[in-house]
């Protein structure tokens, strides 16, 4: 009981910090074997085109979070991205919910490969709650930039078309997983993977729309 009592308590002072950390964003680190670090230009790049272009205030110096830990709760938004295997032990589980369920959000970008193990996991975080295919006119699609026709398609992989896939809890839009699109590579300094700048463009500018759909509901 009293470990118990600890933990949410430990939860509620991060909570409570959210207002010292909030212009703060971080990129989650998981198990598995996964490349959790991939796109290392990617979120930096992403932070300074919304500062420069929706009026943002947010740090650029990406934090790194561990999924089991209490430090997830500092900050109101989480990327995660990768292109293979995915793992969550159960307390791990236990604390991604819990944050989600407290007001924080997840955004996976699918780097090629990931989908099949993160679906499995998911399942696990939320058995009753399946992700479900936004449609075009939902507000993190047009939260600052329109994007009419659904989600950019910035690498091909498989040629499949783009999805923007989400997890709802009361109606709030938790965790979004953005697939066959690789917004994360789009968001990359543009000699990683010499994407043209239209390309670079409608990728920022859908993060930007993120960001802002985020920091404002």
């Amino acid at each position: 009981m009293i470990k118990r009592f600890t933990y949410f308590l430990s939860i509620s002072l991060a909570l409570c910090s959210w207002s010292v950390y909030a212009q703060e964003v971080a990129v989650l680190k998981y198990n598995g074997g996964g490349d959790w670090y991939s796109n290392p230009t990617a979120m930096p790049n992403l932070i300074a085109f919304c500062n420069e272009n929706i009026g943002t205030t947010l740090d650029t110096d990406i934090q790194v979070v561990e999924a089991q830990s209490i430090d997830l709760f500092q900050y109101p938004f989480v990327h995660m991205t990768g292109h293979g295997n995915v793992v969550f032990n159960q307390e791990e589980l236990e604390n991604i919910k819990n944050y989600l369920l407290s007001g924080g959000f997840l955004h996976i970008d699918d780097n090629y490969g990931m989908r099949p193990y993160l679906e499995k996991e998911l399942n696990k975080l939320f058995p009753d709650k399946p992700l479900q295919e936004l449609s075009s006119s939902h507000p993190i699609l047009n939260s600052h930039f329109n994007f009419p026709k659904g989600l950019p398609k910035i690498h091909e992989h498989d040629g499949e078309r783009p999805q923007a896939l989400g997890i709802f809890h009361e109606n709030r839009l938790v965790l979004l997983f953005t697939f066959e699109s690789d917004l994360g590579d789009g968001w990359e300094s543009p000699e990683v993977h010499n994407d043209p700048q239209e390309v670079r463009l409608k990728a920022l500018q859908m993060g930007a729309n993120i960001i802002k759909y985020v920091f404002t509901n």
